[in-house]
């Protein structure tokens, strides 16, 4: 990891930090707002511990711009979850007791930067 890089990642990581010592809850009530705090830390240090050694600079870059989407969203939407994918109605239908394997794969490419991780934690 270049030194430009290692600086950006930990500017993330106090980034997240300061959003969640700010952060109020959408609802206003003291409990939600606790609880989303430390959803934020955890799922920080989560995936932070989870990816500090990929060496890779493209999948550096990937989790960069995943951990960048899900501060913005999060900030907008005020929701420190992440959010989920919108697929049209019978987006993955069944024909005839058949899997269509073209669909799941759509389904697979379709997934936002912001949930890549999301599936392998949870």
């Amino acid at each position: 990891m270049t030194p430009a890089t290692r600086q950006k990642v930990l500017g993330l990581y106090r980034k997240i930090f300061q959003i969640a010592k700010k952060w109020q809850s959408a609802s206003g009530q003291a409990e939600d707002t606790i609880k989303e705090k430390e959803y934020i830390k955890n799922e920080a240090r989560t995936l932070f511990r989870k990816n500090k050694h990929v060496t890779d600079p493209k999948l550096i870059e990937q989790c960069i711009e995943e951990c960048e989407a899900r501060i913005e969203i999060g900030l907008h939407y005020n929701i420190p979850y992440p959010r989920p994918i919108h697929l049209p109605p019978m987006g993955l239908a069944h024909k005839q007791g058949r899997t269509l394997r073209h669909q799941e794969k759509l389904r697979k490419i379709s997934k936002p930067i912001y949930l890549k991780s999301h599936d392998e934690v949870s």
